[in-house]
């Protein structure tokens, strides 16, 4: 049994594979699936594709390309691609826009499909479970549906439901990236500074808290929990409460949020939402999980903000959120604060206490740009709100000089973009800046108060004497080694790796020229001496050790033909 699951497994790895292969071969990505088999094995999907389907992309720019075929691919190629769209250190510009537009919507599966999830997971019938269950979906995604129901105790909630095998095949999606990732780095010389194993490795971990329902009720929580001692936003914001008692790693229960999404001006006027306040108090309300919590919501896009009765705020989904050290969010506060200061000085010392590797030595040129965005920003008045512009264009700037910034840098600017849409739509004359800056000023005046300072300088007394204390036995400890010879220096030739590579290939093909050559020789014995057995008086084994150096003859040409290229990393 264990067998047959493994042909199956490889059976639909191989499909996938295939699947893969023929949409990217649909957009006009014939270089990619070259790249993913020297051998071109896939190249008659190009003739088997009506011509048709290939030329309806013709007219689209190669960044929708790549949007349409990620849609196509399914759930795992949407959320990587959603991925990428908070990474602009990797992806370009264009790119994210697009990665932006994801479509993560498909039918929902049969509502007695979603029952028998929520029975198996919750391990009772739905009748013992819920005073009522709607088995037609609330709310459909490609990785879970939204269902409604009634507790016992009268309670309204909604059912997040994963869809049944979503795991499997996002896991068998990601081993398929692994591989493809480690063939584009060996043959892609422009991918190995991003690291495309190591991106897929990120996603990796990302997908599996997303698939983790356990996960996201505790992100909830912890929501919740940061607003409950908060006698400001607190009085305005809030999230659906979870019931962990019928809640697993696939099936989570919420509070049923009666309100209007911020996009939805008719029922906003119904509900008599004053639309200027409650955008005011999405972006405080924002700020605040920003610089006061340092957890934050990062995809606050209009579908995952609900308005309630009474002008409050309730954010949706929380899949993906965005932790921030609180020495970031100083630094980062100087760094936007120094900005709209024209402190030049200030943005440089921020964006090196941001970034863990080091400026150049002559910042002429990093500080010849910082001076024309600076005097840029300040001119365009179509910029004065836009705080995620600001954002965007320093990153622009930073990478244009290689300094790397924490990748929650790239998150929060991603964030702000969805952020200031959603603010913008209930009141287009928002100043956001002007919201922002109390927070800003307050993260930095925090590092300098004098608890803090106080604080901070018997920490550093404290650490220093430590290490006056322990210098003398480990400089005892060092000397004592390096007399006794236990210190050793390793040396690494660098370069010599694809020299022992040619020489172990050329090894394998002399042994394997014997191997053919012996039984070349001994088979035409067995046949001239006629042994038996017989198949139309010629020796069978004569034949098969024929048929066996032709089967390794053929293996030895094609090493031959591929020369010196080596094999894709086995992550």
């Amino acid at each position: 049994m264990g067998f047959i699951n493994y042909i199956d497994g490889k059976y639909h790895h191989v499909r996938r594979y295939n699947q893969i292969a023929a949409v990217l071969l649909k957009y006009g990505f014939e270089d990619l699936v070259s790249y993913m088999d020297e051998k071109k094995r896939f190249a008659f999907f190009r003739k088997i594709l009506p011509q048709k389907i290939q030329q309806e992309s013709l007219h689209l720019s190669k960044w929708e390309k790549i949007r349409l075929a990620c849609e196509e691919l399914g759930p795992t190629f949407v959320k990587f691609g959603q991925i990428l769209s908070s990474r602009p250190d990797l992806v370009p510009t264009e790119l994210i826009l697009e990665m932006e537009k994801l479509q993560d919507s498909v039918p929902p599966i049969a509502g007695n499909i979603a029952a028998d999830v929520v029975e198996r997971e919750l391990q009772k019938p739905l009748d013992v479970l819920f005073a009522s269950f709607e088995k037609e979906a609330y709310a459909s995604a490609s990785m879970a549906q939204v269902h409604k129901a009634v507790l016992k105790t009268g309670e309204q909630v909604v059912l997040k439901i994963q869809r049944p095998g979503i795991r499997e095949v996002i896991e068998a999606d990601i081993r398929i990236m692994y591989y493809l990732a480690a063939v584009f780095r060996k043959r892609i010389p422009a991918l190995k500074n991003i690291d495309p194993v190591g991106l897929i490795r990120h996603f990796e971990a990302s997908m599996l808290k997303e698939l983790d329902f356990i996960h996201e009720s505790v992100n909830i929580q912890r929501f919740r929990d940061n607003y409950q001692t908060d006698k400001g936003a607190g009085a305005y914001t809030t999230a659906p409460q979870v019931y962990q008692e019928y809640s697993t790693s696939r099936v989570l229960t919420m509070e049923f949020m009666r309100g209007a999404k911020i996009s939805d001006v008719e029922k906003l006027n119904t509900m008599h939402i004053n639309r200027p306040l409650v955008g005011e108090r999405l972006v405080k309300t924002y700020f605040r999980q920003v610089f006061d919590h340092g957890f934050f919501h990062a995809d606050p896009h209009p579908g995952n903000i609900l308005v309630l009765p009474g002008d409050t705020i309730c954010f949706l989904d929380f899949g993906m959120m965005g932790n921030i050290l609180r020495k970031d969010l100083e630094d980062l506060g100087s760094l936007i604060l120094a900005v709209f200061s024209r402190d030049f000085k200030g943005i440089i010392a921020a964006v090196q206490n941001l970034t863990d590797s080091p400026l150049l030595k002559d910042n002429r040129d990093l500080e010849a740009d910082l001076f024309e965005f600076v005097n840029n920003y300040h001119v365009k008045r179509v910029h004065k709100n836009e705080l995620s512009t600001l954002m965007l264009e320093l990153k622009d700037i930073v990478m244009k000089h290689g300094i790397k910034l924490p990748s929650q840098f790239y998150l929060l600017a991603r964030s702000l973009v969805s952020l200031e849409g959603s603010a913008l739509q209930l009141d287009p004359h928002l100043d956001m800046m002007k919201i922002a800056r109390p927070f800003m000023v307050k993260s930095i005046a925090y590092k300098y108060t004098p608890l803090k300072f106080g604080k901070r300088f018997f920490k550093s007394m404290y650490e220093l004497g430590l290490y006056l204390e322990e210098f003398p036995r480990d400089l005892k400890t060092a000397m004592r080694r390096i007399t006794s010879g236990e210190i050793q220096v390793q040396l690494e030739h660098k370069g010599i790796d694809p020299l022992i590579h040619t020489f172990n290939r050329i090894s394998r093909q002399l042994v394997s020229a014997v191997i053919i050559g012996s039984l070349i020789i001994g088979s035409s014995l067995l046949i001239n001496a006629s042994m038996p057995p017989k198949w139309h008086n010629v020796s069978l084994l004569g034949l098969a050790g024929l048929s066996v150096a032709l089967f390794l003859g053929i293996g030895l040409l094609n090493n031959l033909r591929k020369g010196d290229h080596d094999e894709p990393d086995r992550e």
